[in-house]
């Protein structure tokens, strides 16, 4: 492995993780929101359907 095969891999696990962590932010926010808003967006509904979680 070259420094440039590590570097890529060291950069998409961060992604990884950043992406992780974005998510969760989401999920605070939005569990944080009015039911009534929720509800209105269709919060969680929609987006565990979208991402296959549940």
């Amino acid at each position: 492995m070259n420094g440039f095969t590590i570097l890529r891999s060291v950069q998409h696990y961060v992604g990884k993780i950043r992406t992780m962590r974005n998510e969760i932010r989401t999920q605070r926010f939005m569990n944080d929101l009015p039911q009534s808003i929720r509800k209105d967006i269709g919060w969680p509904d929609n987006y565990e359907g979208r991402h296959g979680r549940g």
